[in-house]
């Protein structure tokens, strides 16, 4: 195997590697959105650079969805 063919392979294989892990952080922060009280599309912000940390900050710092309708028990249907 030349190195070419070396550098290739391996090019392919960091490739897949990256590419599983930016979809299990998608599918993470899919849960987290939707466990939240958000809609778990909200995750797909994380893609699109800048617009991810405010996505993160709004997450950490807005009042959630669940807390309040863990406030007002009366919303629950």
């Amino acid at each position: 195997m030349s190195n070419d063919a070396a550098a290739g392979t391996m090019m392919i294989v960091f490739g897949v590697v990256y590419l599983a892990i930016i979809v299990l952080f998608i599918v993470g922060y899919w849960k987290i959105w939707s466990k939240a009280g958000f809609n778990g599309a909200w995750s797909l912000l994380m893609l699109v650079p800048l617009v991810n940390l405010i996505a993160f900050l709004y997450l950490a710092f807005a009042d959630w969805p669940i807390h309040k309708r863990l406030r007002n028990p009366d919303t629950f249907n």
